[in-house]
């Protein structure tokens, strides 16, 4: 699987995986690969006791992971909330491989996911050759994820029309997805749960029924709480992201993620960073996300059309692009930031004059 351009995490991190298997004497609930302990130390990092380093794939507070895994261990199902960008998709996709040995199991919610994605499909040619039958069924994930004991994502719930969202309270309050072509039903097997994402930016979108509400336990995952900690997230995800795309990591990067990470969190938070600045804020949220984002392409620009450098001149064109969304409110947000802010400022020369061309 070499020429696979992303693997899944169980396959990525399948030593570490082993590694924490091998020593985990913990009590697992049933079908789970881990123990909850287990599962904690490989997604938030640790050393087995036999020394296998366990590298953390999540950088914030424990508790959160805790309760989410916590959360899976019983009968409720668990939703991951938050603004986009704070490693919602990430944490569940690392959930389910310590948990079950398999993220994969994934539906995508979209406007146009219907029933027939979450519950279950028909071989139409078989239905009418031979009629309605289990042979007839073509599964979902979630089918299949309730037949094995093991857990289902849905991705972004909230993007889901309410009439089908609401197709989930049967499966998560019985444990059971009705066929009633068939007279016939199936049942959950012990171990099955949902990891469901939604962003706090879609509420309104389609809301969450108060029914579905109640079934759901929700984590919210914010923000990084300071810079330090989002200088760590984001190089540690560049220095992997680099390694995967064979992009050198220059001895300099570390530098400009600070860079890049004051301005965003600067435009993010609507004041400088010593709060003597009061700013307008872009329509973005500036997430930790994106920030990796800039620093990535910036990484490909400086290798294929640079001298492989990491400097202002390989990341200004994306860090424009990662502000300005809306091209005349968040145009005039960041104008105003380069010119009372940046303008000024030790060491950001560079970033103020090419921004400005760019712009």
């Amino acid at each position: 699987m070499n020429d696979i351009l992303r693997q899944p995490a169980e396959v990525i991190y399948q030593a570490e995986l082993d590694a924490l298997k091998a020593q985990d004497i913990g009590e697992k609930p049933e079908n789970w690969a881990l123990s909850p302990q287990a599962v904690v130390t490989y997604i938030l990092g640790g050393t087995t006791k036999d020394g296998v380093e366990i590298s953390p794939k999540y950088i914030g507070n424990r508790r959160l992971i805790e309760t989410a895994v916590a959360t899976l261990a019983t009968d409720r199902a668990l939703l991951l909330l938050g603004v986009p960008g704070t490693a919602k998709s990430w944490v569940s996709e690392h959930l389910a491989a310590g948990i079950c040995g398999n993220s994969t199991q994934v539906i995508q919610c979209t406007a146009g996911t219907d029933e027939n994605q979450i519950r279950y499909g028909w071989n139409y040619a078989q239905l009418l050759a031979n009629g309605p039958s289990r042979d007839a069924l073509v599964p979902t994930p979630l089918y299949r994820a309730m037949e094995a004991g093991t857990l289902c994502r849905l991705e972004e719930l909230t993007r889901m029309g309410s009439d089908v969202q609401d197709t989930l309270i049967t499966v998560l309050s019985e444990k059971m997805l009705p066929i009633p072509e068939l007279n016939d039903a199936v049942y959950a097997k012990k171990g099955f749960n949902i990891i469901a994402t939604a962003n706090n930016r879609d509420k309104g979108v389609n809301e969450l029924s108060a029914a579905l509400k109640r079934r759901f336990n929700v984590v919210v995952l914010p923000l990084p709480d300071d810079m330090e900690q989002e200088i760590a997230i984001i190089a540690k995800r560049v220095e992997e992201m680099s390694e995967s795309l064979a992009l050198p990591m220059p001895k300099d990067a570390q530098q400009e993620i600070e860079k890049v990470v004051t301005i965003f969190r600067e435009l993010r938070g609507g004041e400088t960073l010593d709060g003597k600045v009061t700013l307008k804020t872009p329509t973005g949220n500036l997430s930790t996300a994106e920030a990796i984002a800039v620093m990535v392409g910036g990484l490909s620009q400086a290798n294929w059309f640079g001298d492989g450098a990491l400097d202002a001149q390989d990341l200004s064109s994306n860090i424009v692009g990662a502000i300005v969304k809306d091209p005349v409110q968040d145009k005039a947000v960041l104008e105003e930031y380069l010119e009372t802010v940046l303008k000024k400022r030790p060491g950001y020369a560079d970033y103020y004059k090419i921004m400005n061309e760019v712009l």
